[in-house]
Parts: structure tokens; sequence; C-alpha cells
């Protein structure tokens, strides 16, 4: 088929027109001047799961925080059940039950010395001393009244120390319980009650020096009576003689 040159002009004429359409077209959707940005895309199950790993995150740092502060507590406890109290009265305690102690060491005649007791006893008591002369009796009878004397006075002695004692004392376990009652931590409550065991052992120490001494005395009069029937009935025996009649010559 033939085209003749007439018919072809308008054919290029649209085909240029085509072909600028296009080409403005591909300029139009070309590279654009100012870059696209990105679109954020939400994802719920994505989301709840890091909210739930940052709730986690959270509850272990707070359990962490929380053992800490316990550990923290627990030392404080340690700390303040280690702490010590004073005992000033344990010096005091002390000087009084020495005081006592130097009390019975005083004892005069038959004294608190097991090495030395039955010498001393068998001096002042012989018992059946009949072939004494009667001074040597009277001497020995004057000494045995003098010893039970300072027995006797020997257990007032020791009885008005105990008496005084007891007045510092009376300060003694008032500060005593007033630290006890204060008393922070474990080993504190233990030592005040440990010294108010002290304070009792000392004044059980106390009486038992005091019946030690009062039953000095007592046995020392008795023994004085005992020997003194035991000298009257030698004196008797002298005096009677044999017991065979007196006869004329």
């Amino acid at each position: 088929m033939k085209v003749n040159a007439k018919s072809r002009i308008p054919l290029l004429a649209a085909t240029g027109l085509g072909l600028a359409i296009t080409g403005t077209a591909l300029v139009g959707t070309g590279i654009p001047s100012n870059p696209a940005q990105a679109l954020v895309v939400y994802d719920p199950t994505n989301y709840s799961q890091n909210l739930l790993t940052a709730a986690r995150t959270l509850q272990t740092v707070n359990n962490q925080i929380r053992s800490l502060q316990n550990e923290a507590r627990s030392l404080l406890n340690e700390a303040q059940n280690l702490k010590t109290i004073g005992f000033p009265e344990l010096q005091a305690l002390t000087q009084t039950l020495q005081q006592i102690d130097g009390l019975m060491g005083q004892a005069q005649g038959v004294r608190f010395q097991v090495s030395t007791l039955n010498q001393q006893f068998r001096q002042l008591y012989p018992m059946g001393g009949g072939g004494l002369s009667l001074n040597a009796q009277v001497r020995a009878a004057r000494s045995r009244l003098d010893n039970e004397m300072s027995a006797f006075e020997h257990t007032m002695t020791v009885q008005a120390q105990v008496v005084e004692n007891v007045q510092s004392d009376t300060a003694a376990l008032a500060a005593l319980v007033d630290r006890s009652q204060s008393a922070e931590g474990a080993l504190q409550a233990a030592q005040a009650t440990n010294q108010l065991l002290a304070l009792t052992a000392k004044q059980q120490f106390q009486i038992q020096q005091l019946l030690a001494a009062q039953y000095r005395a007592d046995a020392l009069a008795r023994a004085s009576r005992a020997q003194a029937a035991s000298d009257a009935a030698a004196a008797a025996t002298k005096f009677l003689g044999d017991g065979t009649g007196y006869t004329p010559n």
C-alpha cells in the first residue's frame, strides 16, 4: 500500500505529538526532587511482646532491689545483735566480795582454814583435860570464852557488811534492769541477763559467807559448853577420887 507524501505529514505530526506526550509523562514519573519518607508500619503483636518484655524486666529489677534491701536490713539486724553492753557495776560487785573475804580472813581462834583447823580446835577444846592444874583450866576456859566472844563479834561484823552491801546492790539492780529493758539486740539482752545472774551469784556468795560465820560462832559456843561439861565431869571425878570410902586410921 502506498502512502503519499501529503498523508505522511499528519501521521508524523501525530506520532511526534505522541512521543512528546510520552516523554512528558516519562519526565513526570522520573526521580522526584524531594526524597520519599518511609512509612511507619504498626505491628500490634510485636508491640505487645515488647511491652511484656519491658514489664518483666522491670519486675526483675524490682525484685533485685527488694533483695538488696532485705540483705541490707539483715546486716543491720546482725550488727544490732552484736552490739555489746557495758557492766560498770562489775568492779563494785567484786570489791564487795573482796570486803567480805577480808572479813572472813579476820576470824580469830579457829580460822576458816582446813589445814590448821584441827590443831587449833584441839588446843582450845582438849576434851578430857582433867590432868590440867586448876590455874591451867581457868586459863583455858578464859581463852575459850574470849574466842567465843570474838566469833560472835566476827559474825555481827560480817552481817553489818552484808547489810551495807544490800544498799549498793539495790542501785546496781536498778541499773541492770534498766539496761535489760533497753537492750537493742540479742547480745545485749544476753549480757544484761548474765549481769543480773552475776548480781544474784554475788548475793548468794554473801549469804554463804554469812552463814559460815554464823555457824562458826554457834559451833564454838556449843563446843565451849561441851568442854565446860567435860571439865566439870573431870573435876567431879578428881574430887570424888576412886570411889573408896574414907576409913579413919
